[in-house]
């Protein structure tokens, strides 16, 4: 892909109950779904509309749960891909900085190669190399773009060994910080623009992860759109600098999920 090293990519929920997250978030944030096309695999494409051309663009994938993956302790969750010039050289990188590798480097044909990597946190992630020439706009870094990711947000339990981590293996630089108080700095993120922030992990979440902001038209329809389709909301609505607000809950799977819009009333 022509995005540049260090730049989210892609955006995978994988869940057991396929079928119920589906009909879940595209109620929630009007996503198309289609299935991936790759033989004997049950991954579906996430697609959120373009308003540049009116066509749907790909911003991340729905996969189920295999009983073996389950077996050993996977739960319904939502990882980020992070694009990168060189698959191997990055594992072999964020093994020497602390992390580890969760599935060594694969090849994936006509998609990429990719691996599953944590930081020394153990907060988990992808590393790819697309092999799509189109930009990925998974990630909405040039505007606001609705059923796109946003922000993404590194909740951790070492926020400065979690951001010389990520500086070094991805180029990523700190651009301010807001103050949180008792619980610290809200430390942002740029790469190309503003893409996230890391903040120390609050007491009531379990252990560190990332949270993936999708953007919806109406903050205020999404709450009712969660709770008429099984989900529970954690936080929100809460209004945060520039006018929009955010929400956090759990879909009927489990999988913790974030999003944020305007309010229209």
């Amino acid at each position: 892909m022509p995005n540049q090293h260090g730049e989210f990519i892609w955006y995978e929920l994988a869940t057991d109950n396929a079928d119920a997250a589906q009909h879940f978030y595209s109620a929630i944030l009007g996503w198309q779904v289609t299935d991936s096309g790759q033989p004997g695999v049950d991954y579906r494409i996430l697609h959120a509309p373009d308003e540049d051309t009116g066509e749907w663009r790909p911003i991340g994938g729905l996969m189920p749960l295999t009983e073996e993956m389950k077996q050993c302790g996977a739960r319904p969750v939502w990882l980020g891909y992070i694009g990168v010039d060189d698959v191997d050289q990055t594992v072999a990188k964020v093994t020497a900085l602390g992390g580890s590798v969760q599935m060594p480097a694969w090849d994936i044909p006509d998609v990429g190669r990719l691996a599953m990597v944590t930081d020394p946190q153990g907060t988990p992630f992808y590393v790819m190399r697309g092999h799509s020439d189109l930009t990925s706009l998974a990630f909405a870094s040039d505007r606001p773009r609705v059923g796109h990711c946003a922000w993404n947000e590194l909740a951790t339990t070492a926020p400065e060994a979690a951001k010389a981590f990520y500086f070094e293996a991805l180029g990523w630089t700190k651009d301010g910080e807001m103050d949180l108080g008792p619980m610290g700095a809200y430390e942002f993120i740029r790469h190309n623009g503003l893409i996230g922030a890391i903040m120390p992990k609050p007491d009531d979440m379990p252990v560190p992860m990332w949270h993936y902001y999708f953007r919806v038209a109406d903050i205020d329809a999404a709450l009712k759109a969660i709770t008429e389709h099984g989900g529970q909301i954690l936080h929100g609505p809460d209004e945060i600098p520039g006018g929009d607000f955010i929400v956090k809950g759990f879909d009927p799977q489990g999988a913790l999920f974030a999003l944020v819009g305007s309010r229209r009333a």
